[in-house]
C-alpha cells in the first residue's frame, strides 16, 4: 500500500531472472480483431447491452489466472482473447483504490466494534468479495498519514485530491502496455508553487495493483493522490486508453532490421541512462558462455507476475515500519493513538475485503509494537504503561485472533502465524493480557459453564495479550454441525438432540452453539471481519438461543436456592469471567453483528471522511425460524445487550481490567441509546428487565449479590431512563435496586469467605483493591440523581428514592451533590418551588451536616452556607428546626458565625416575609443557640453571641458574664482584646477596660519584640485606662509593667501618657482634674522606671552580639534611651553613669565605643 517510489533496480536486465516470462522466438499470435491501433476495442454502448460470451470468460480468468499460467495451457491464443484478459486484469472497484489511499474509506452504515476498536461493515454471504470497504476507528477522524504524521481531512485526502486531479483533466498520455499503465498528472500552479507535471507509472495483475511508481517523490503507506488519479482514469475511462499487448507480442512481430531500429532509437533517445546497460547486454548476449544465454527466453515487464508471484495488492512494508515506528516514539502526544487505531481499522478492511495484506500489515505492525523501547524500560521500571498504549495492545491482541479464525485460512498460514504468536508471546517484554502481574482470565477455549473456572490466581500461567490467539489457533470450523448453522437459514430440529453430552437444538428446534461465549464471539467476529456477514449473523442467533436457554436454566436453579439465599442475604455464586470489559468485547461484536443488517443506510454510498458521521438509522429485519414471528434481529441486539450487561460478574484485579470494564460498559450505553424504542424493543426491554430482577445471584440486578460483584449503576440508569415513559413502575424496582455497592458495607458475609478467587483481596484490608471505586461512586450518584429528577412532585417515589441514597451512598461530597441537585431541580427560575423535592434536598443537606460534622472537608463551609439558603426556601420552620437541633450539625463556630448570624440578617426576614412573632421566635431561637455555643466553646464564639443578643439585655448579660468566667482559662489576650474593643464599640468602655486588664494578664512582650501584633492592642487598653482616669491608668500600669518588657514600647505609652491629662472619655459622674500627669509620681513613676529598666537590659542584650553593621542603628537605639531617661529628674545624671558603664564593660568594641563618645561624651 505505497505510494512511494518503489522503482525497479538501475539495470534490472543485469541480474538474470529465475526463468524466462517470456519466449522469444515464438512466432506471434494472429487472429481476428482490431490491430494495435484501435484502443481498448471496446465499444460505447457496452453499458447498453449484454456482456458477451468471450468478456464474461475473460473477467473470470483475469481475475483468478495468472497470463503465464493461460500461455502454458494454450498454444495459440487469439490475439483478441489476449485484449480483452489484459482488459479485464485492472482492478474495477473504486473502493479499492480508496482503501489503498487513505485511512478513511467507510460505507454507509459502518462503523468500528470497539475501544475505541475498528470494525466492518455488511458484506454479502460468501459471495467471494465482499460489497463493501470498512471503516476507521470510530475516534478517528479522515486522516492520510504521510512521512511526517500531518494529518489530512476531507479534500486533503490522496483519494480525493485524486478525484479532483481526474475531474479538472489533469491526467493525460494514458497508455496501457499489458499489464503496465502509464500516465501524466499535472498540478495545477499555486501562489506558491509551480505546475508540476508527474510520470506515473503501474503495474498489475488479476485485478490488483501490484507496484507503484511516481515521480512525485513522496513517500508514505498509501497512493499518493497522482496514481489515484491514473487508476480511476483507467477505471472510469477505459475505452479512452490506449491498450496495447504486452511489449514482447509487438517485438515478435518484428523482423530482424525493425528490431535494430528500436533498439538504435531507443539507445538514441535514452542514451544517457540506458547505453552503458545497452552494450553489457550486448557483450552478454554475444558470449556464448555467458549465463544470459542458459536461460531461455527474457523478462517482461507488461506481462503481469509470474506463478509462483504472490497475487497481492502493493503494499510498502518498509513504509509501514517506520510509520508506526514513528507513531510509537510518539507516545500519547500529536494524536499517534488515533494514527495507530486507524492502522488497525485498516487492517480490518482488508481482512473485510479478503485481502491477503491484512495479516501481513498486521504483522509489520505487531513487529515495531514488540520492538518497542518503553517495553523494556516499563518492565525494568515495574511500572505500567498508559491506558492508551494499553487499549493499542488489546486490539492488536483482538485483530490477531480476527486473523488467525480466518474460516478459509490455509494450515500452512496458521502454523506460521502460531509460530511467530508464540515468538512474541515469550518474549519477556510481551505485555500481560490483564495490565499487571496479578490474576488472569480462564483460558478461550474452556466452556461452560464458568463458575467451574475458579482457581489460585498464583498458581495460573502467564497470559499475555496474543494468548487468546494462540489459543485461538487451535479452533477449526469443520464440525457439522457448526458448518450447517453458519450456512443455512433452515438448519432446524424438531426436537432435543445432543451430539454426547452437547445440546444442539432448543425446544423450539433452532440450532444452539454450546461454546465458551467470549470464544463463540470472536468467531462471529472473525467471520464478519473476512466478509462472510451473513453467516456471522446466523452463528450470532445460535448464540443468543444457547445464552436464552441458559438463562432459563439459571432461573430455575435459583428457585430452587431461593430461600436458603435469601436467608444468608449473601452468595458465592457469579461469574469469574464478565462479558463487559473482556479482550474480546464479546456483547459489542454480537450487537454490531445484529444491528449491521438492520442499517437502512445507502450501502452504495462511500464517505471517504470529509463530512461528519451520521447517527445511524435501524429498521426492524425478521428473524427466520423465530417462534412467533415477532423476533428482529434488532430486538435480538438489544436482548443479548441486556443480557450481557445484567451478567453478574466479579470485578477483575487491577487499574487497567477495572477500568476497561467501566469503559466498555459506557461505550455499550452509548450504543443502546441510538436505538429509537418501539414497541417491539419496549417488549424486548420490558421483559428482559423483569427476567434480570428475578434471575438470583445469576444476575448484577438480581435479589442477591457477591460483595465484590462489578455495580449495575450506569446500565441501571440506562434501563430507568428507558423504561420510565412505558413502565414507571419497573423503571424504579430495578433503579432502586441497582442502588446498591456492597462491597463499601462494614461487615463481611459468610459467602464471600468462601470464594477462593478473592480470598487473598479480602484478607489484607476491610475492602479489595476497587481502583475505580470513586467512578463507580459517582455513577451511583448519577442514577440517584437521575431518579429524583424523574421523581419530582411525588412524594411516594421522592420519599423511597431518598431511603436508597441514605442506606446506600457512603459518601458525603456524593450526596451534597445530590442534595444541590435537588434543590436546583427544585427552584426553577421561571416556576414556583416544588416543596417535596426541596425537603429532599434539606433532608440530604442534613445528612451531610452529620456526616462530616467530625471530620475535616474543605468544602464544610460552602456546605453549611448552602443548607442555611435550602432551610430558607423551604421556610421558618425548617429554620428554626436547624437552630434548635444545631449541636447534631454544627460546630459552635459554625453555628454561631454562618448560621445564626444569616439566620438573623435582613435579606433572610425580607425573603421570609416575616411578621412580627415570627421574628421574635426566630431570633429567640438564634440567641438561645449563641449562648449554648458561647458556652461550649467561649473562645471562638463569645463574640459572635454578644453581636447575636445585642438586642435582648438579658441575654447579652449573659453573654458578658460567660466571657467574664471564660477569661481567666481558657480564653487568649487576643480574643478578649477583640471583645473589648468590641465593647467600648458599643458604648460599654468599663467592660471594655476589665476585659482589656485580663487580657493584659496573658501577655509576655520581650525585650525584642518590637514589632509584635499585640503591641498596637497594648496602645489601645492604656489610651482606654488613660482615658477614663488616673485610677484606671493606675491599675492597668503595673500590669504593664509585668507583661510588657520592649523598652521601644513602653516609652511609647509613657509619652502618650505624659502628653494628655486623664479622664478624657466623660464619664458620668467622674471629674476630670484637666492636670497632665507628672511621672515623677505614681503611677507614672512606676512606668518610667520600668522603661529605663527596660532600656539598659536592652542595651546590653543587644551589645551581646552586635556586628559592626548595626552600630549606627544601635547609636540612635541610645539616642531614644536618652529621651526617656531625661523624662526623669535626675535622668541626665543616670544617663551620663549609664554610658560610663558601657565604655568601661565594653572597651574592647573600641571603634563602638568610640561611636558612643563621639555622640554622648
Amino acid at each position: 500500500m505505497a505510494e512511494g517510489r518503489r522503482d525497479p533496480p538501475l539495470h534490472p536486465l543485469l541480474s538474470l531472472p529465475p526463468a524466462s516470462k517470456r519466449p522469444c522466438l515464438r512466432p506471434a499470435p494472429r487472429g481476428p480483431g482490431p490491430g494495435p491501433g484501435h484502443g481498448s476495442g471496446l465499444s460505447a454502448s457496452r453499458h447498453r447491452s449484454p456482456e458477451s460470451l468471450l468478456d464474461c470468460a475473460a473477467k473470470a480468468v483475469a481475475e483468478k489466472w495468472a497470463f503465464e499460467r493461460v500461455e502454458e495451457r494454450f498454444e495459440r491464443i487469439p490475439e483478441p482473447v489476449q485484449r480483452r484478459i489484459v482488459y479485464w486484469s485492472f482492478p474495477r472497484n473504486e473502493k479499492e483504490i480508496c482503501m489503498y489511499s487513505s485511512f478513511q474509506c467507510r460505507v454507509a452504515g459502518e462503523e468500528s466494534p470497539a475501544a475505541a476498536t475498528a470494525t466492518s461493515g455488511s458484506g454479502g454471504a460468501g459471495s467471494g468479495a465482499p460489497t463493501a470497504a470498512s471503516t476507521a476507528a470510530t475516534t478517528t477522524t479522515a486522516a492520510a498519514v504521510g512521512t511526517s504524521g500531518a494529518v489530512g481531512t476531507g479534500d486533503a485526502l490522496p483519494f480525493r485530491r485524486g478525484i479532483k486531479l481526474l475531474e479538472t483533466g489533469c491526467v493525460e498520455n494514458v497508455l496501457q502496455v499489458g499489464f503496465h499503465l502509464s500516465g501524466t498528472v499535472t498540478e495545477a500552479a499555486s501562489p506558491s508553487e509551480p505546475e508540476v507535471t508527474h510520470k506515473v507509472a503501474i503495474s498489475f495483475d488479476r485485478c490488483k495493483i501490484t507496484s507503484v511508481t511516481c515521480g512525485c517523490g513522496n513517500r508514505d503507506i498509501f497512493y499518493c493522490a497522482h496514481v489515484v488519479a491514473l487508476s480511476l482514469y483507467r477505471i472510469r475511462k477505459p475505452e479512452q486508453v490506449k491498450l496495447r499487448l504486452p511489449i514482447s507480442e509487438t517485438l515478435f512481430q518484428m523482423n530482424r532490421d525493425q528490431l535494430q531500429k528500436l533498439v538504435q532509437y531507443l539507445i538514441t533517445a535514452h542514451h544517457t541512462e540506458v547505453l552503458p546497460t545497452a552494450q553489457k547486454l550486448a557483450d552478454e548476449i554475444l558470449s556464448s558462455n555467458s549465463e544470459i544465454n542458459q536461460v531461455h527466453g527474457a523478462p517482461d515487464p507488461t506481462a503481469g507476475a509470474s506463478i509462483d508471484d504472490d497475487n497481492c495488492w502493493h503494499l510498502d512494508e518498509d513504509q509501514v515500519r517506520e510509520q508506526v515506528k514513528q507513531f510509537l516514539s510518539q507516545g500519547g502526544y500529536y494524536g499517534s493513538g488515533k494514527q495507530l487505531n486507524s492502522m488497525f481499522a485498516k487492517v480490518r478492511e482488508m481482512l473485510r475485503m479478503r485481502d491477503s495484506n491484512g495479516a501481513r500489515m498486521l504483522t509489520l505492525i505487531t513487529e515495531q509494537f514488540m520492538a518497542d523501547p518503553r517495553l523494556s524500560l516499563w518492565r525494568q521500571q515495574g511500572t505500567g504503561m498508559t491506558d492508551k498504549c494499553r487499549q493499542l495492545w488489546d486490539e492488536l491482541g483482538a485483530l490477531w485472533v480476527c486473523v488467525v479464525l480466518n474460516p478459509h485460512c490455509k494450515g500452512e498460514e496458521k502454523s506460521v502465524w502460531v509460530k511467530q504468536l508464540k515468538r512474541w508471546s515469550d518474549m519477556d517484554v510481551c505485555p500481560l493480557e490483564d495490565g499487571n502481574y496479578g490474576s488472569e482470565l480462564p483460558n478461550i477455549t474452556n466452556a461452560l459453564p464458568q463458575s467451574h473456572l475458579a482457581q489460585d490466581s498464583l498458581s495460573r500461567p502467564r497470559r499475555t495479550v496474543f494468548s487468546r490467539a494462540v489459543e485461538a489457533c487451535s479452533l477449526h470450523w469443520q464440525g457439522s454441525h457448526l458448518q450447517r448453522i453458519i450456512s443455512s437459514d433452515y438448519y432446524m430440529s424438531a426436537s432435543y438432540h445432543r451430539d454426547q453430552d452437547r445440546l444442539l437444538f432448543n425446544p423450539q428446534g433452532l440450532p444452539l452453539w454450546l461454546d465458551h461465549v467470549p470464544t463463540a464471539c470472536a468467531r462471529v467476529d472473525a467471520l464478519r471481519s473476512h466478509g462472510y456477514s451473513r453467516e456471522a449473523l446466523r452463528l450470532a442467533v445460535a448464540i443468543i438461543n444457547t445464552l436464552r436457554l441458559l438463562q432459563q436454566r439459571e432461573m430455575d436453579i435459583y428457585k430452587h436456592q431461593k430461600k436458603e439465599l435469601l436467608q444468608r442475604g449473601l452468595t458465592t455464586t457469579t461469574n469469574l469471567e464478565g462479558w463487559v470489559g473482556h479482550p474480546l468485547d464479546p456483547i459489542g461484536c454480537l450487537f454490531a453483528t445484529l444491528t449491521e443488517t438492520c442499517r437502512v443506510d445507502d450501502d452504495s454510498t462511500m464517505d471517504t471522511g470529509d463530512g461528519e458521521a451520521r447517527s445511524p438509522v435501524y429498521q426492524h429485519v425478521p428473524v427466520w425460524g423465530s417462534p412467533d414471528g415477532l423476533e428482529s434481529y434488532l430486538t435480538l441486539a438489544l436482548e443479548v445487550t441486556l443480557m450481557g450487561m445484567g451478567q453478574q460478574r466479579i470485578m477483575p484485579e487491577g487499574l487497567y481490567a477495572q477500568d476497561k470494564v467501566c469503559r466498555n460498559e459506557e461505550q455499550i450505553v452509548s450504543k443502546l441509546q441510538e436505538l429509537e424504542l418501539d414497541e417491539l424493543l419496549v417488549q424486548t426491554l420490558r421483559k428482559q428487565a423483569l427476567q434480570l430482577l428475578e434471575a438470583g445471584p445469576f444476575s448484577g440486578l438480581g435479589e442477591v449479590v457477591h460483595r465484590e460483584s462489578v455495580p449495575m449503576h450506569t446500565f441501571a440508569k440506562y434501563l430507568f431512563s428507558a423504561l420510565l415513559p412505558h413502565d414507571t413502575d419497573l423503571a424504579y424496582k430495578l433503579a432502586l435496586r441497582a442502588m446498591r455497592l456492597p462491597v463499601l458495607e462494614s461487615s463481611v458475609g459468610s459467602g464471600d469467605a468462601g470464594h477462593a478467587h478473592h480470598a487473598i483481596s479480602i484478607v489484607p484490608s476491610r475492602y479489595p483493591r476497587w481502583f475505580t471505586l470513586g467512578h463507580l461512586e459517582s455513577q451511583q450518584c448519577e442514577l440517584a440523581s437521575t431518579m429524583l429528577t424523574a421523581a419530582k412532585g411525588d412524594m411516594l417515589r421522592l420519599r423511597t428514592v431518598l431511603e436508597a441514597i441514605q442506606k446506600n451512598i457512603h459518601s458525603s461530597s456524593l450526596i451534597y451533590k445530590l442534595a444541590q441537585d435537588a434543590f436546583k431541580i427544585a427552584t426553577p427560575a421561571d416556576s414556583p418551588a416544588d416543596i417535596t423535592l426541596l425537603n429532599v434536598a434539606l433532608e440530604l443537606g442534613l445528612q451531610v451536616m452529620r456526616m462530616t460534622l467530625s471530620t475535616l472537608n474543605w468544602r464544610r463551609r460552602e456546605m453549611v452556607r448552602w443548607l442555611v439558603t435550602c432551610a430558607t426556601e423551604v421556610g421558618l420552620r425548617a429554620l428554626v428546626s436547624i437552630l434548635q437541633g444545631w449541636y447534631t450539625l454544627f460546630t459552635p463556630t459554625e453555628a454561631t458565625s454562618i448560621v445564626a448570624a444569616t439566620v438573623m440578617s435582613h435579606n433572610t426576614i425580607l425573603r421570609l416575609s416575616l411578621d412580627y412573632p415570627q421574628r421574635e421566635e426566630l431570633a429567640s431561637c438564634a440567641r438561645t443557640l449563641a449562648l449554648q455555643c458561647a458556652m461550649k466553646d467561649p473562645q471562638n464564639c463569645a463574640l459572635s453571641a454578644l453581636t447575636l443578643c445585642e438586642k435582648d439585655h438579658i441575654a447579652f448579660e449573659t453573654a458578658y458574664q460567660i466571657v467574664i468566667d471564660a477569661a481567666s482559662t481558657g480564653m487568649t489576650y487576643s480574643q478578649l482584646f477583640t471583645i473589648a474593643r468590641y465593647m467600648e464599640h458599643r458604648g460599654y468602655p468599663l467592660r471594655s477596660f476589665k476585659l482589656a486588664s485580663l487580657a493584659m494578664t496573658h501577655l509576655n512582650l520581650a525585650y525584642n519584640q518590637d514589632t509584635h501584633p499585640a503591641i498596637n492592642d497594648v496602645l489601645w487598653a492604656c489610651a482606654l485606662s488613660h482615658s477614663l482616669g488616673k485610677n484606671e491608668l493606675a491599675a492597668i500600669i503595673p500590669l504593664v509593667v509585668k507583661s510588657v518588657h520592649c523598652a521601644t514600647v513602653l516609652s511609647d505609652i509613657l509619652r502618650r501618657c505624659t502628653m494628655t491629662a486623664p479622664g478624657l472619655a466623660g464619664i458620668p459622674g467622674r471629674r476630670n482634674s484637666g492636670k497632665l500627669m507628672s511621672t515623677d509620681k505614681a503611677p507614672l513613676r512606676q512606668l518610667l522606671d520600668a522603661t529605663i529598666s527596660a532600656y539598659i537590659n536592652t542595651t546590653h542584650s543587644r551589645l551581646t552580639h552586635i556586628s559592626p553593621r548595626h552600630y549606627g542603628e544601635f547609636i540612635e537605639f541610645l539616642s531614644k534611651a536618652r529621651e526617656t531617661f531625661l523624662l526623669a529628674q535626675d535622668g541626665h545624671i543616670q544617663f551620663a553613669q549609664f554610658i560610663d558603664n558601657l565604655k568601661q564593660i565594653y572597651k574592647g568594641k573600641k571603634k563602638l565605643m568610640m561611636l558612643v563618645r563621639e555622640r554622648f561624651g
